[in-house]
């Protein structure tokens, strides 16, 4: 009875701080009030995309390769903050996108999709077995935010690690 009961504290203990941490207080003028606003929380789906990804030539940086970063972060439950940069350590960056995306859909063929509005067109971020794959309607428009005739069209491979960006 004493394991039961111990738990099934523990199961209430879990609950409440799962509960919990989907709130959080937003301070006024008043000190005597304090609001309640829900935590957008990602799904398990996004969950497991967030996280840092990498062109080909990452594997060969330390030999002075070209290679691109990416880094996506969750923005809620159906959107996801993305952040591009060219390595930058021992060459002049040549890409450079800061932007947000929203969940187009997901299944087991394609993976999971978001798309973003970049200048004129559409960006799609498809996520599949540890790939992100970058395409747009024009692959032109994506060109925009790279030099030297570099574009953000391409896979990027999951890192392990941390990916450490400007």
């Amino acid at each position: 009875m004493l394991i039961a009961r111990v738990f099934f504290t523990v199961i209430l203990t879990t609950s409440a701080a799962l509960f919990l941490s989907g709130c959080h207080n937003l301070s006024s003028n008043n000190d005597n009030q304090t609001a309640q606003q829900p935590v957008a929380v990602a799904t398990p789906a996004i969950q497991a995309i967030v996280g840092d990804y990498a062109s080909e030539g990452y594997a060969k940086r330390a030999q002075g390769d070209d290679w691109v970063g990416v880094t996506v972060k969750a923005e809620g439950e159906e959107k996801i903050a993305i952040k591009v940069r060219a390595r930058s350590d021992i060459k002049k960056p040549t890409c450079h996108f800061d932007g947000q995306a929203t969940l187009m859909g997901q299944d087991k063929a394609h993976g999971i999709i978001f798309q973003s509005k970049v200048n004129d067109s559409t960006a799609f971020f498809q996520f599949k077995d540890n790939t992100l794959s970058i395409d747009s309607q024009n692959k032109y428009a994506l060109n925009y935010f790279c030099s030297g005739g570099g574009s953000l069209v391409g896979e990027y491979k999951k890192l392990a690690g941390k990916l450490e960006l400007n």
